[in-house]
């Protein structure tokens, strides 16, 4: 007699059709990942539950249920240190270099603890914060330990996900297989490795807020924002209006952020040169365009983490922190 495999109610549950199927609860989704996390899902299995909650969309219960099953397998050391911002980035830069990273280098300059987390690799095309954080000098983490430690060195780390979770970046790394996103796409940028109070996350697709904003209310994420930002990372684009959404202990709000200039859209970067990063930083490039995307996007950290009390007061903050920096330390 040949006996169901446990994994296969959650499937079932996702592909009975039209008028059968149903979204999972928070709790079947996290029992789902825990199987998946401790390798007893066998590979057709796993396609086929990615790929049923990518044709529906995944439900704000399925994201915070998959953060909880992920979670459950981190460990961050017992002495981390405490961090103020998380700072997922996932989707890479095609068009502009990420200057959010010297937003976040800004940022930990000034006294902000920042956890960065990502992968790389997995969207042809496209410039990753790895490589570009490796050309500022920035090492990596190996491992939540050390990423601690840098943390209490510089206020800044950076862990890739292959050492986050090395279950999750195997999942990621099936895209090509399955020729689209998966839900873990949207689950790694609300793992908050190491509990941080607030997380700045960002989309691609407008829909994808609601879905974050959702799920930080049911994980009690007490502060997050998210909002549609250049390339889908968390970049503030200074040309055009932003809408932030935020969560702040519970409550859902959003605000619309102004543009901080008149002047059209940047032209896209067609050399992509890495050098240029360390260059804006010291003063030996001038690129408006590029420092008031660093201005824009550490404003909408810094009302974030209560250090201004508008968008009008966190751009002044911004502006005035860049013009301050230490133009010969990135960290």
């Amino acid at each position: 007699m040949n006996h169901e495999h446990p994994f296969a109610q959650y499937v079932r549950i996702l592909g009975k059709g039209p008028n059968l199927s149903r979204a999972l609860t928070a709790e079947e989704t996290e029992a789902a990942v825990r199987l998946i996390m401790s390798g007893l899902v066998e590979p057709v299995q796993l396609g086929a539950f990615l790929t049923l909650l990518r044709v529906k969309t995944e439900s704000p219960e399925e994201v915070a249920g998959f953060v909880r099953g992920v979670k459950a397998f981190l460990h961050p050391p017992a002495n981390a240190p405490r961090i103020d911002l998380d700072w997922p980035t996932y989707a890479g830069k095609s068009r502009q270099l990420p200057w959010f990273l010297l937003a976040a280098a800004l940022l930990a300059q000034n006294g902000v603890r920042i956890v960065l987390h990502g992968e790389d690799g997995h969207t042809e095309g496209r410039v990753y914060a790895r490589q570009a954080l490796a050309a500022l000098g920035v090492p990596e983490a190996r491992s939540l330990e050390q990423a601690g430690e840098h943390v209490k060195a510089h206020n800044l780390a950076y862990l890739p996900l292959e050492v986050l979770s090395p279950k999750l970046h195997e999942i990621m790394g099936l895209k090509p297989l399955l020729g689209v996103r998966s839900p873990v796409h949207t689950v790694a940028r609300k793992l908050n490795p190491f509990g941080a109070a607030a997380q700045i996350v960002s989309v691609a697709h407008p829909a994808y807020g609601d879905v974050h904003s959702a799920a930080a209310v049911l994980l009690g994420q007490p502060r997050m924002c998210v909002f549609k930002g250049d390339g889908g990372e968390a970049e503030r684009r200074p040309s055009k209006p932003t809408r932030v959404y935020s969560v702040y202990d519970g409550a859902m709000s959003e605000e619309l952020w102004p543009a901080l200039t008149p002047d059209p859209v940047a032209q896209p970067d067609e050399t992509m040169d890495l050098s240029r990063l360390g260059k804006v930083w010291r003063g030996e490039e001038d690129d408006a365009y590029a420092a008031l995307t660093v201005q824009a996007t550490a404003a909408v950290a810094l009302r974030l983490i209560d250090r201004a009390a508008s968008p009008a007061e966190a751009d002044a903050l911004a502006a005035s922190l860049w013009a301050g920096r230490d133009k010969n330390r990135i960290v």
